[in-house]
């Protein structure tokens, strides 16, 4: 949805066309690029979090900040942030390749001629055409779309996490399940709120054919022109709605990774 033209049909009725016309697999058209780099990418995102706490710790004013002590909303959502820079080197080439099968998809559902007949295909076809440079396309704006968003995503978790035992009275440090879910389905809401404007303009940008845009500003300018301020949220609803249970799950995952981890320490 974020790189079409203008007015479309709601999330449900676009929904209900493409099962309609392509099945359960039309709902997951260019899923395996995500796929492929969902594991290193949230391996890396986590571990950058972490890294992001001890660059917070090093670099606070403070001189009695030990590991030991809590950092803050504020030195946590910064920590978070910065999580993003490594990510962006891994989500980028597979950001690209998504949002080109996914165009694709949308042009042979409408008569058009399939260009790439794989996740590999289009990655060779992308390489051959420019060079690693091309496959990279968008970096800058992935890291645009990634930062705030990270800062939001973890920002929200550790804030909502801090709350939740405030309300059971908990001082153990430990959520249940249930909160934990509850805190990363709002992380992710949080996550997709900030990001999508620039996902948006990123995803335009990655499916362009060469030369059509000057830069990122470029695709504002145009997206404005055409939808008006509304065309930068292009497809908040279904973002949001995946957001709820797929951070639920992932900060559940994580937190029972810790845990058991710990357990084995």
């Amino acid at each position: 949805m974020q790189t079409g033209g203008g007015g479309g049909a709601g999330t449900i009725s676009l929904l209900q066309s493409t099962f309609a016309r392509e099945g359960v697999a039309g709902l997951y058209r260019g899923v395996s690029a995500p796929i492929v780099a969902i594991a290193p990418v949230f391996a890396v995102c986590f571990w950058g979090y972490d890294m992001g706490k001890r660059i917070v710790r090093a670099t606070s004013s403070s001189p009695n900040c030990t590991p030991e002590d809590p950092l803050t909303i504020t030195q946590l959502t910064v920590a978070g942030a910065l999580s993003a820079v490594p990510t962006t080197a891994l989500m980028a080439p597979s950001e690209r390749i998504k949002c080109l099968l996914q165009v694709q998809a949308n042009e042979v559902a409408n008569g058009g001629v399939a260009k790439y007949t794989s996740m590999r295909d289009c990655a060779l076809q992308v390489y051959k055409e420019g060079g690693v440079r091309s496959v990279f396309k968008g970096t800058y704006a992935t890291l645009l779309r990634d930062v705030p968003g990270s800062a939001a995503y973890f920002g929200m978790y550790e804030w909502m996490k801090r709350e939740i035992m405030k309300m059971q009275g908990n001082t153990s440090g430990q959520l249940s399940p249930v909160a934990v879910l509850t805190a990363g389905g709002l992380a992710g809401m949080a996550n997709w709120t900030v990001s999508i404007p620039p996902d948006v303009l990123k995803s335009r940008y990655q499916t362009a054919p060469p030369g059509k845009y000057g830069g990122l500003y470029d695709v504002y300018r145009e997206v404005i022109r055409e939808e008006g301020y509304s065309g930068l949220f292009r497809g908040i609803r279904p973002a949001l709605i995946r957001a709820i249970p797929a951070n639920a799950a992932c900060f559940f995952g994580m937190e029972l990774s810790r845990s058991l981890l710990s357990s084995v320490d």
